[in-house]
């Protein structure tokens, strides 16, 4: 079995070849390699997809290829090079897609945003979806994760929580009534990309894992620290007066959502599991992020969460 990875550098991409080339797939990897090199075994072909003649030295069968850019200008070439040659084919999508995020429970057949401007995230997802649907057909299996989270996350979204209860004194979290934490581990999605293909599956999956209450997951992070301070719940608008962000970013609560907002981790997984998608206790993946941030550090610089000083800031004004 022969399968083309575009991409297979990355944090994702690594996890999807490793998994393959456990199962005995003969992988390679179309890449300009800027992010690191591929796992051993996978043969890297290192080019610039945007360059003239960068398919020439992968066309030809393949009984899978996977596509996890949402770049139209790599999505397009891509397909005009090898759809027709490909038995199968993989477009790692996302749950962003999605129009609306105050449906809890909602699937895949919920309404997609418009791609108008194809320089955001979630247009270009869905005009990749499009693109690739129109030349593929029923050759098409479109993965739409959640959340990716589990060790080596370079985003912070997730790892930010067992890090900070890992350090000891009072941790302002935002309100957990009402929200709910759905995550998928990175190696339960790069096992099910790697199988699904094998067994067939195509259409558009929503590769998303269980639905845990918030107030569960801050106590399954608790218990995964030995973590016995102090949580400091404040309220959506206090913590917005004093510039604490949503989601994600800089002066960011990581996880936290506007109410209006909030199935955005509330999406159904029927047809994940259906498709022999398998997601790890949430347990078991917080354990595996808190060795992996102690190994790197749980007072690193982030991408995403509150610093130090920052949050000490915040509960001084608050409490």
């Amino acid at each position: 079995m022969r399968a083309l990875v575009l991409g297979g550098t990355g944090w994702l991409g690594r996890a999807i070849v490793r998994d393959l080339l456990e199962d005995g797939v003969e992988v390679t990897c179309l890449a300009r390699g800027a992010t690191g090199d591929v796992p051993h075994g996978a043969r890297l072909v290192r080019t610039d997809r945007r360059a003239d003649g960068a398919y020439e030295p992968v066309r030809g069968a393949w009984d899978e290829v996977v596509e996890l850019s949402s770049d139209p200008d790599l999505v397009r070439p891509a397909l005009d090079a090898l759809a027709d040659s490909a038995a199968h084919w993989t477009l790692v999508s996302t749950t962003s897609v999605y129009a609306r995020n105050d449906e809890p429970g909602a699937d895949e057949t919920a309404e997609v945003v418009e791609p108008v401007d194809l320089t955001q995230y979630a247009d270009a997802k869905v005009a990749a979806e499009r693109s690739s649907a129109d030349r593929l057909g029923s050759r098409l299996l479109v993965a739409r994760p959640g959340l990716i989270v589990g060790p080596g996350d370079p985003s912070d979204r997730f790892g930010y929580w067992p890090a900070r209860l890992n350090r000891p004194g009072p941790v302002l979290v935002p309100t957990s009534e009402g929200r709910s934490v759905q995550v998928i581990d990175v190696a339960d999605l790069a096992a099910w990309v790697g199988r699904a293909w094998r067994t067939g599956h195509t259409g558009v999956v929503n590769a998303v894992g269980e639905v845990v209450p918030m107030r569960d997951f801050f106590r399954l992070a608790v218990e995964a620290t030995g973590f016995d301070g102090e949580l400091v719940e404040v309220e959506d608008d206090v913590l917005l007066s004093h510039d604490v962000q949503y989601w994600a970013g800089p002066r960011s609560l990581p996880l936290w959502l506007p109410h209006s907002d909030a199935a955005l981790m509330h999406r159904s997984a029927r047809a994940f599991r259906d498709a022999g998608g398998r997601s790890r206790p949430l347990a078991e993946t917080l354990a595996g992020v808190l060795d992996d941030e102690r190994d790197r550090g749980v007072e690193r610089p982030r991408w995403a969460g509150l610093g130090v000083d920052e949050e000490a800031a915040v509960l001084a004004a608050v409490r």
